[in-house]
């Protein structure tokens, strides 16, 4: 055999994968663009879906599909990938953005993305794995039911408005706040207003119980990551927040720069630029809301433990010059650049030392000396 010879390409199908409920539609392509199948599959069915494209897949050829971001793509992931199928993630919003049209059917759907793959013009996302779906399925939940609890909370303080009595807020769940709820308001509210104020308080001591399990499950799963354990150095980010951001930010090397990350968290303003002008606004609205939270409800954490930081400085001068809530999300913007840095070298957070009173906020090459080499260190 001649070790001078080329070893041939192997032949590669395309499939786009359109998935609903019921059924899915899909198209498989050559790398020419040539439809070759066309066929629509029950999901009641998974085993035609494998034994349809199984027929593509030969020791001399290869098979490639994509499913847009929706409801029902990790199941095809977790069927199809297995079998030896390349899976791709397309980003639904961005897809849209480059191929819309008038005329829409599934079978149209299917072709166009298949086609899309074949010409390399697929906007991906990364697809998660089993164990970080079922991670980031414990922390959804978790936030869905603090959500639930916040909007009782709320409702009881509008039957409050509505005999002129205002709680703070924050202050309803604790001891104090119902204290004064059974004192101070009991007496004003009609008794139809009692009810619900008594239902809601129910369904919120019940929530609340349910969270401290999810809590505890949390720190149990937290404790045995490594990278949260290193996130979790941060004044400020605790077993569900180092978790969230391990779970969701991995792989950091997809990230070239800081300023892609604080892009991808959702902490980068809007630009504008055209005609040589550019303009800046607010927070994208499409962004990854809950790592955005997590990182500004950060930030009061970390002023709290951390009084003396870069970064609580940074927020101290720009709470002075443009209010607290700028100043919250600017210096969420600060602690994202810390933590790239951190899940970068896999170090821990050292505390800088105290600022020189009247010194102007650290810059970002300042806030470099918040991150010190520690025993922990990156995982793997």
């Amino acid at each position: 055999m001649d070790p001078h010879a080329q070893v041939a390409a192997p032949t590669r199908y395309f499939v786009g994968l359109d998935a609903h409920l019921a059924y899915v539609s899909i198209a498989v392509v050559t790398r020419a663009g040539e439809l070759v199948l066309e066929q629509r599959i029950p999901v009641r069915a998974p085993e035609q879906l494998v034994e349809a494209l199984r027929a593509y897949l030969t020791p001399t050829s290869e098979v490639h599909a994509v499913v847009e971001t929706c409801p029902f793509w990790a199941w095809l992931f977790d069927l199809l990938s297995p079998v030896g199928i390349h899976m791709h993630l397309a980003h639904a919003q961005e897809l849209r953005a480059i191929a819309s049209s008038h005329r829409k059917t599934d079978e149209r759907d299917a072709r166009l993305l298949a086609r899309m793959l074949a010409a390399g013009l697929i906007p991906t996302v990364v697809a998660r794995s089993r164990p970080e779906r079922n991670v980031l399925t414990l922390l959804r939940h978790r936030a869905v039911l603090v959500r639930e609890r916040t909007a009782l909370a709320n409702r009881i303080h509008a039957q409050l408005h509505l005999q002129r009595l205002a709680l703070p807020r924050g202050k309803l769940l604790r001891r104090e706040g119902r204290d004064w709820l059974r004192t101070e308001a009991w007496p004003r509210l009609l008794p139809e207003q009692r009810a619900v104020v008594v239902s809601h308080w129910r369904l919120i001591r019940h929530l609340t119980h349910v969270v401290r399990g999810l809590d505890r499950r949390i720190a149990r799963r937290a404790a045995a990551d490594p990278v949260a354990g290193v996130l979790q150095t941060v004044p400020g980010i605790g077993p569900y927040r180092g978790l969230l951001l391990a779970a969701t930010l991995a792989p950091i090397s997809r990230f070239a720069t800081p300023s892609h990350f604080v892009s991808y968290v959702g902490l980068a303003p809007r630009t504008r630029s055209s005609g040589g002008h550019t303009r800046h606004g607010g927070l994208p609205g499409a962004a990854n809301r809950a790592l955005r939270g997590a990182l500004v409800s950060a930030v009061p954490t970390h002023l709290r433990a951390a009084p003396t930081s870069a970064i609580s400085g940074y927020y101290t001068a720009q709470k002075a010059r443009l209010g607290w809530r700028v100043a919250r999300v600017a210096a969420a913007r600060r602690l994202a650049r810390v933590l790239f840095q951190l899940l970068k070298t896999g170090v821990g957070w050292r505390p800088s030392s105290p600022p020189v009173p009247g010194s102007p906020p650290a810059r970002w090459g300042e806030l470099r000396s918040e991150v010190a080499r520690s025993p922990v260190r990156r995982a793997g």
